[in-house]
């Protein structure tokens, strides 16, 4: 059975298939441009109502999300469960990891949820929730739009809900069978020549 959320994104042209280099490094054959579904606030409503209807009665106070993606829908879905939101950015001067920046301060005791658009790796949800050890929050929640790694990403800090769950294939570049085929290789957003 198609998910709706699965029907939305092959509606709005955000499953697409082909050769694509991911955040994360990983090489994949299928992606999901999610601002195709992110640039529509009527489509992103939607997209989250059902995860609000499951967290309405956590006593979430702020909704934390990584830039970029993940701004879009810590909003949304703050605004849907009356909570604010807070922002996880890169660190400035090319430091790994993400921090809370532009005044944002955490009260003691407040119940976080964690929310990201693509879980392949979960790096940017690591790094967010590793910027929240900082402050003396409780993390009541993660969620993501879309898990594409079919479950198999977990994070001891919380459960994880996913809107999508998706088995998608990734490789690193030295075994992908599509640089091996000598398929065009798609950063999203630009063109890599060749393959890698």
């Amino acid at each position: 059975m198609t998910s709706s959320l699965e029907q939305q994104l092959r509606e709005v042209g955000a499953l697409k298939e082909g050769h694509f280099l991911l955040a994360s490094g990983l090489h994949s054959d299928r992606y999901i441009e999610k601002f195709d579904l992110l640039r529509n606030p009527a489509a992103t409503e939607a997209a989250l109502t059902g995860l609000a209807d499951q967290y309405r009665d956590q006593r979430i106070a702020v909704v934390v999300g990584p830039t970029t993606g993940g701004v879009i829908l810590a909003f949304e879905l703050a605004r849907q469960l009356g909570a604010s939101a807070a922002f996880a950015e890169r660190k400035e001067g090319g430091a790994s990891g993400r921090e809370f920046r532009r005044g944002t301060r955490f009260a003691p005791g407040t119940r976080v949820l964690v929310i990201d658009d693509i879980l392949t790796t979960g790096g940017s949800i690591r790094d967010t929730l590793a910027a929240l050890t900082d402050q003396e929050v409780e993390v009541a929640a993660i969620a993501v739009l879309v898990d594409r790694s079919a479950g198999h990403i977990t994070f001891p800090e919380a459960d994880l809900t996913a809107i999508l769950s998706l088995n998608v294939d990734v490789w690193n570049s030295e075994e992908c069978p599509l640089c091996e085929a000598g398929a065009p290789l798609t950063k999203p957003g630009t063109t890599v020549s060749g393959s890698t």
